[in-house]
């Protein structure tokens, strides 16, 4: 079945409810905006020659048009290829051609970058979100509803390649489809009265979710600003009401920050689904303060899209249990829809409390890596999703992460696991961010180091965290050193680029650059 079946079906039952949201203004109900989604599939069809099964990337920032142009890639049967905007010309153009789109649609101000990036006589289609040629195709003859089959391609997915060329995450009608049930039974329900808002990039996990809200007939809401503003979400919030959205933790701190500092109503909030990163314990009790009972934590990748695991409300909710604190520190319980196991370096799964790999399988699992059957025949080994991430499940169920493969610093020949450092100097109450890193060390072969950035003016004193570590974890895990710095480097979705912090180690205390 072809995902965009969902907005046709919202389209012909729901043709009178609002579905798009500029802000706070309706710009088209769902009946339209199927007419529309229509007529930019066939212009793609007749005019840019997308046949069913090639691919069209779209490079942009949160825009209206944005969700337009993903359901009309869907309905003319194409492959959708959403690429992060902020990425590199240089980038995008490894994407444009790796994956071979014919066709890439972009922000008016983008097509020369796009241009240069697709090179000159590459034959691909440029098309500008929302422009003149944007609103006649979008008022062209419709397109029929392309057939496509479950197993078939919907989204192409670049990873972010921090180690090495990004890799191509081959997402089916089947697994989106998975992942978008599974949101109703592990997430969160929805009616029509709902607005999801898209503070995230809908190139990435906040666009899978408009999935869910476009079966409901829910609303779906566009900030002017295309981006994350913790102002703009609490006025949203009280104009639109019943506002969901997904977000990084990072996200969550200066939502959280801004409605303690203004005392802004918090009533119009519904659901904060965060992902993508760590949440720390203290962090999360601290929106729970402010915000009261809205988060659900969600665990994903690329390669099983939102779904591995959740943390639902009820849980949060259950101050009484004699294991919160240890469930709150979790991501949760398996997806309905998947299995989940901890394994150890031969593939064995490890009893209750083992850390080892975290592996997969289920309905949502990716089909593999476009054109690099290498990479998917050594990720998907044993018919299991190796996810590169190191955790623990405990007698409930409930996984904890510890770091991913890659980032745990081995010193001395024992572990460490920097998010548990990290939870630590959080305990200070000037420090605001952190984050640990392995650097190497001639006698024991990786020591730790830790980013700090401090709140307010006044310094903190490295024997103070020195202190703390040695108050809460071993010795040994206890950091060498500290570089405080104004702010942590992050991509365009919050996540902390510990590749950059490594480059930062690698220069004097004083040159450190700001993110």
């Amino acid at each position: 079945m072809n995902l965009a079946h969902l907005l046709a079906r919202s389209a012909r039952v729901h043709a009178d409810r609002p579905a798009l949201l500029h802000g706070a203004r309706v710009l088209h109900s769902y009946g339209t905006l199927g007419a529309r989604v229509a007529a930019l599939a066939g212009h793609l069809r007749t005019a840019c020659g997308v046949a069913p099964g090639e691919r069209v990337a779209l490079w942009a920032a949160n825009c209206p048009q944005y969700l337009e142009a993903l359901q009309a890639i869907h309905w003319a049967g194409g492959v959708c290829v959403p690429v992060n905007h902020k990425l590199h010309e240089r980038e995008l153009a490894y994407v444009l051609a790796h994956s071979g789109a014919r066709v890439a649609l972009c922000a008016p101000g983008a097509l020369e970058a796009v241009a240069r990036a697709a090179g000159n006589g590459s034959g691909v289609r440029l098309l500008a979100l929302g422009g003149p040629d944007w609103e006649r195709a979008a008022r062209g003859a419709p397109l029929a509803l392309t057939e496509r089959a479950p197993e078939d391609i919907a989204w192409l997915f670049y990873t972010s390649g921090t180690t090495g060329r990004p890799k191509g995450v081959m997402q089916t009608h089947r697994n989106l489809l998975a992942m978008t049930l599974a949101y109703f039974a592990d997430v969160d329900g929805v009616d029509a009265r709902d607005a999801m808002v898209y503070a995230a990039p809908l190139s990435h996990g906040a666009g899978l979710y408009h999935y869910a809200h476009m079966l409901r007939g829910a609303r779906h809401v566009v900030p002017e600003s295309g981006g994350f503003d913790a102002a703009e979400l609490a006025e949203l919030a009280s104009a639109v009401g019943r506002l969901s959205l997904f977000a990084a933790p990072t996200m969550v701190q200066r939502l959280v920050a801004h409605l303690e500092a203004t005392g802004a109503a918090c009533e119009g909030f519904k659901t904060i689904v965060y992902g993508g990163g760590p949440m720390y314990v203290e962090d999360l009790r601290r929106a729970l303060a402010v915000m009261g009972q809205k988060f659900v934590q969600i665990y994903g990748q690329g390669e099983c899209p939102m779904t591995i695991t959740a943390l639902p409300r009820a849980h949060i909710a259950d101050t009484a249990h004699p294991r919160w604190a240890e469930r709150i520190a979790s991501v949760g319980v398996a997806h309905s829809c998947v299995e989940v196991r901890v394994v150890d370096e031969e593939g064995r799964a490890l009893p209750a409390g083992e850390m080892g790999e975290v592996v997969v399988r289920g309905e949502p699992v990716m089909a593999g890596y476009w054109a690099d059957e290498e990479a998917s025949s050594r990720t998907l080994r044993g018919g299991w999703l190796h996810t590169g991430d190191i955790g623990s499940l405990d007698e409930d169920g409930f996984l904890t992460l510890r770091d991913r493969a890659k980032d745990v610093i081995i010193s001395g020949g024992s572990n460490i696991y920097p998010r548990e450092v990290e939870e630590v100097l959080l305990l200070h109450p000037r420090v605001a961010e952190v984050a640990v890193i392995g650097c190497p060390d001639a006698e024991w072969g990786e020591s730790v180091l830790a980013f700090v950035v401090a709140k307010g003016a006044q310094p903190v004193a490295p024997e103070e965290l020195d202190a703390l570590c040695l108050a809460h974890i071993a010795r040994f895990k206890r950091p060498k050193a500290y570089r405080f710095v104004p702010a942590l480097p992050k991509n365009s979705y919050g996540k902390v680029l510990k590749t950059t912090l490594r480059a930062w180690a690698e220069r004097p205390p004083t040159e450190e650059t700001h993110a």
